[in-house]
């Protein structure tokens, strides 16, 4: 396998060309040999796949594990990721099923509900806030907000909490959230309203746009994960991508 130097010191692959390059581009290459370029899609979707993790254990720290555990996974079997879905889809639902088989192991997870269709339609999303200058009174009072919107997040049923954070915080449509978690787009519209029924009258009406900025996956977390895969990677994973599946 052709192997390719990685982008250097911490933090400058978020400026590199190559973060601009389409999916389907980098997956070819990572298939060819330039096993480095995986770390493109891991910055790129390191914010998702963390989100969604998190979404199903509530935990930081089983999250980044989940994480790590996807990427290897989506790295050995590259060869069988065909195109046929969006490479983000099949990733994230790597990362769901990693995330299920973790909770079941440690005996905390309730079975997912499967709630009748019901047809109900969805109500509005959040109204957002308009633009305003910086107000340090008001950065207060967002970060007031995302602590208790994250605190409401993670107080609903893990079904219901999946669906909220790939529809509402990682703004995916119906369709994509259906397919990342294995569900119909009904259970997907009925589970989102039903967590939207329980934390709007809460939250809502002061939480506005500021949900886009729950369960941030800062820098320094995004090097740990990358350097960690690689590290896995390095000590053999990778000999998986060389053979024919």
């Amino acid at each position: 396998m052709k192997k390719m130097g990685r982008s250097g010191p911490a933090g400058r692959m978020e400026d590199s060309p190559l973060m601009r390059l389409p999916d389907e581009e980098v997956v070819a290459r990572v298939r060819a040999g330039e096993t480095a370029l995986f770390e493109v899609l891991m910055r790129r979707y390191n914010q998702r796949v963390y989100r969604v993790a998190r979404s199903i254990l509530g935990s930081d720290t089983e999250a980044e594990d989940v994480m790590q555990e996807a990427y290897v996974r989506a790295f050995t079997h590259l060869d069988q990721f065909e195109g046929r879905a969006l490479f983000s889809t099949w990733l994230t639902k790597i990362a769901v099923y990693e995330a299920l088989a973790r909770h079941r192991r440690a005996a905390r997870f309730e079975p997912l509900e499967s709630p009748a269709n019901t047809g109900d339609e969805e109500p509005p999303g959040p109204r957002a806030w308009a633009a305003e200058g910086p107000n340090p009174e008001r950065e207060m009072f967002d970060q007031e907000i995302r602590t208790l919107l994250e605190a409401a997040i993670d107080a609903l049923p893990a079904d219901h909490r999946s669906v909220f954070t790939l529809r509402e915080v990682e703004g995916l449509d119906t369709a994509e959230t259906a397919r990342c978690l294995d569900v119909s787009e009904d259970v997907v519209k009925t589970r989102l309203h039903r967590a939207r029924a329980r934390i709007r009258e809460e939250l809502y009406r002061r939480a506005g746009s500021t949900s886009t900025a729950a369960f941030q996956f800062h820098l320094s977390r995004c090097d740990r994960v990358v350097d960690a895969v690689f590290a896995r990677i390095a000590g053999g994973a990778g000999r998986t991508l060389d053979s024919s599946d």
